[in-house]
């Protein structure tokens, strides 16, 4: 019998332990620099002509390593092969595919300091940001295989005299896995587990700017036994291989993590059926946010200050759930500031391979003149208060910034940086402060600060996102224990790490026998 469901604990890297295991895994992670990782269809490595370079943001010249590129026809052969080998894996008992994703957990369970090494150079993660994407994708597998064992029973229903009666789950097809470049390990690997757990075969397209870990996450799945062709690995150009991969009449379902831009375009391209197509498309949606945490007067703002720095600035602000607006009631707002002026400045950036290291660099070259252009706005729309300064050299660094006086309509206030950038508005009063905070498109994250029982209860009801956070940060959901997904433009509310997540990867089927 399994043991009950536990989140996968977190090391202290100040202990010489964890910090001797995090320094050993990124030496073997580097001595595996520049590897050319082949695309995966059927279990056939496949080599391109055309390559996907992945490198590291603190030094854009060392090379992660290498990827094939997959062409519209290679996504074509990729959603066939898995249409293929779906009539094989639907028909595996539940429980032998949760003991497979089982058996994955565990391997990466093993494997948790080198994965974690992998997110530091791949996409400038912190140690512990890193250690706590590979703890998450871990306990996405656990949780996940738990799942489908509990639904591979018949649903409780009511008897019926006569007839022998049940109601099943059943697979729903050929999936695409469209992950993120920001979680890299945990988002991707939760998307893929489910589906497959749920009894789907399933095509991966990481981000192209984070492929690597994806490629070795597929090492993880083969030796735990998945049998080839159920999961695909097809790196490519989202422009040409995302949409065939979309638009394909034997596509069953998208399950997508990432822009709002892309993720409207895709749930409209879904839409349209295609000829041969037997089924509406189903899109599974995050499609990130415009976080606020409120503070009232009456809130503990020591914790405040903490837990806005926290959520604005952790992993570089790139996060769909980062703190992008602190909204707070006039009356506590210089002292609120002071504190969060005093702790910005303590946070350090650098090479995170480097122990100590808080903050690294942004992604890539994109993000840093995306971010950059949404300062200058906010230097007209507010009062730039703080800016840090970045290391010098080629790394892809942008300061941490704080911008104060920002009114609740402003381009800062309103559209997603994704980025360590804070926008500060004042509030007359909590009434305010909540108009002002669901005044966006967006509905993922939000937190309030109070030390009043009704204006907590009043957030329950009222904070309108699908994450909400009472007198702590609104960043850090936890499997089974804050599963995850938005309102509004932010998603479909999929609930990731949900007790229900699976149920979107299948459809339930009612029998009855008359006896």
């Amino acid at each position: 019998m399994l043991p009950p469901y536990a989140n996968e604990p977190y090391p202290d890297f100040t202990q010489p332990g964890p910090a001797a295991a995090m320094r050993t895994a990124l030496d073997l992670v580097a001595s595996q620099a520049d590897r050319y990782y082949p695309l995966i269809i059927g279990g056939e490595r496949i080599t391109t002509d055309a390559a996907i370079v992945s490198a590291n943001p603190v030094a854009p010249d060392r090379i992660v390593g290498r990827t094939g590129s997959a062409t519209p026809e290679l996504a074509d052969r990729a959603v066939r092969c898995a249409a293929a080998t779906y009539e094989e894996w639907r028909a595996v008992a539940p429980v032998v595919r949760a003991r497979i994703i089982l058996k994955a957990a565990a391997i990466l369970r093993r494997r948790i300091y080198e994965f974690s090494a992998w997110l530091v150079v791949e996409v400038s993660k912190s140690w512990i940001e890193a250690y706590a994407d590979a703890a998450e994708a871990v306990d996405f597998l656990e949780l996940y295989a738990r799942e489908m064992m509990r639904l591979a029973a018949p649903l409780p229903s009511t008897p019926s005299p006569g007839e022998e009666n049940e109601v099943r789950y059943v697979p729903l097809g050929v999936g695409v896995v469209i992950s993120p470049w920001n979680f890299p390990l945990a988002i991707m690997a939760g998307m893929t587990a489910a589906a497959a757990a749920a009894g789907n075969t399933v095509v991966v397209k990481p981000a192209s700017q984070a492929p690597i870990v994806a490629a070795k996450f597929m090492e993880v799945l083969e030796e735990a036994g998945l049998p080839a062709g159920v999961v695909n690995y097809v790196p490519g150009p989202g422009s040409s291989v995302g949409d065939v991969l979309v638009d394909h009449p034997l596509t069953r379902f998208i399950s997508f993590t990432g822009s709002r831009e892309v993720g409207v375009r895709i749930h409209e391209r879904a839409a349209k059926v295609h000829p041969c197509q037997k089924w509406l498309k189903r899109t599974i949606l995050e499609m990130g946010g415009k976080d606020a945490i409120i503070v009232d007067e009456t809130a503990d703002i020591d914790a405040a200050a903490a837990g806005a720095v926290a959520s604005a600035f952790g992993y570089q602000g790139q996060k769909c759930s980062a703190c992008s607006r602190l909204i707070v009631v006039d009356e506590v707002h210089d002292a609120l500031m002071e504190r969060v002026l005093a702790l910005a400045p303590r946070l350090t950036m650098g090479d995170p391979a480097c122990a100590g290291i808080d903050l690294g660099a942004v992604v890539d070259p994109g993000a840093v003149r995306k971010i950059h252009e949404y300062i200058e706005i906010g230097r007209q729309e507010g009062d730039l208060v703080y800016q840090s300064g970045v290391p010098e050299g080629d790394g892809q660094f942008v300061p941490v910034t704080i911008i104060d006086n920002v009114a609740p309509d402003a381009r800062i206030a309103q559209e997603e940086i994704f980025g360590p950038v804070l926008a500060v508005i004042r509030a007359r009063d909590f009434d305010h402060a909540l108009e002002i905070a669901n005044g966006t498109d967006y509905g993922l994250t939000g937190a309030l600060f109070s030390g009043i029982r009704a204006r907590l209860e009043r957030a329950r009801a009222d904070f309108h996102v699908g994450n909400l956070y009472l007198n702590r940060k609104c960043t850090g959901a936890l499997v089974d224990v804050q599963p995850f997904g938005g309102f509004n433009m932010s998603g479909t509310d999929s609930k990731a790490g949900g007790r229900d997540y699976l149920q979107l990867f299948m459809q339930g089927k009612s029998v009855a026998e008359k006896l």
